[in-house]
């Protein structure tokens, strides 16, 4: 206690080495990861319930009580109902390994939600790429005013523009289909909102991963490229042999970003798809809350669902994403 505790002018102060003070902050950090997980577990355990034990009164925690004891690990009552509402899991002697999914958010929200993702992810990661490389490499006139207008636009909240998208929706699907009425000669395809809609993801990640690829961009050193275009490389070929493989970080940090925020986008999606079979993941939840309201077994496990491909994700590249997004938060 005396080296914990000191007397100085007569307050009393507090020492403490730097292995208490990273204990501390260990503590404090299993404490508050702990209790983020306490939804996520407790999803995951009501998703393995019966539909008795979710409308219990009162409720429990785990399905394990008996008569005689409050728990028995080996009388707990687990079940996969909700799962196998959610997937619509049946055996099929044609399907490639005896069974098939037929549920929606397996067969139509999911692949859905993946297209939005994976192309506006892809286009927003090209993009980005070009236009990052232009803003490090090169000084146009105009060159600090667009760049500060392209970083204006991502304080831009997306709602904050719904009205006009929505309304642009609108005229374009009239438009469209009023082409379609008068040109005979030519088979145009009908109007389909899945295009639009990434269109409209695109315009809204693209700023951003604008920003994040010039500041890796900024940090490859320019003599690399010079000397690439001495040993007689071309300036498209020393972009491509050697500034875009040093670059592979920061357009991962792009891509993965876009990615997941498409992922775990809703009112957009919910705004501009008009038709059942085109809506993603996260639309589909809502009508499964609206379908399911007492039946939490089942909307927890469409939750785990559509959580399972992020989580995949993210334990797949966990490190080279965390590392892009520090690395270009701090040379950008």
């Amino acid at each position: 206690m005396g080296n914990l505790f000191s007397k100085s002018n007569g307050k009393i102060q507090i020492n403490l080495s730097r292995l208490a003070i990273n204990r501390i902050i260990s503590i404090t950090l299993i404490i508050i990861t702990l209790i983020t997980m306490i939804p996520v577990i407790t999803t995951i355990v009501t998703s393995f319930k019966e539909q008795a034990d979710i409308t219990r009164d009162p409720p429990i925690f785990f399905p394990c009580d008996t008569d005689e004891r409050q728990f028995d690990i080996r009388e707990c009552r687990w079940a996969v109902e909700g799962y196998e509402r959610v997937l619509g899991y049946q055996e099929s002697e044609t399907a490639l390994f005896g069974f098939e999914l037929t549920g929606r958010m397996v067969r139509r929200y999911i692949p859905n939600t993946i297209l939005y993702a994976l192309g506006s992810a892809i286009f927003v990661t090209i993009l980005a790429g070009f236009s990052g490389y232009a803003f490090s490499r090169y000084k146009f006139k105009g060159h600090n005013a667009l760049l500060v207008g392209i970083f204006a636009v991502t304080g831009v909240p997306l709602l904050t523009n719904m009205m006009a998208i929505y309304q642009m929706s609108i005229v374009l699907r009239r438009t469209w289909n009023q082409m379609i009425a008068n040109v005979q000669f030519i088979n145009l395809p009908t109007y389909d909102d899945r295009f639009f809609l990434i269109f409209v993801y695109i315009g809204f990640f693209l700023p951003i991963g604008v920003w994040i690829a010039k500041g890796f961009f900024d940090a490859i050193p320019r003599e690399l490229e010079e000397s690439a275009m001495v040993e007689g490389c071309t300036p498209i070929g020393a972009l491509i042999r050697v500034t875009m493989p040093l670059s592979a970080p920061g357009l991962s940090a792009v891509f993965l970003l876009t990615f997941v925020n498409i992922w775990n986008e809703f009112i957009v999606a919910y705004l501009l798809i008009t038709r059942t079979e085109y809506k993603p993941a996260m639309v589909g939840l809502y009508d499964f809350l609206s379908q399911n309201l007492i039946n939490l077994q089942v909307l927890a496990a469409v939750c785990l669902v559509i959580a399972l491909p992020i989580l995949i994700l993210f334990l797949l590249f966990r490190k080279s994403f965390l590392r892009a997004m520090v690395e270009g938060a701090i040379k950008g």
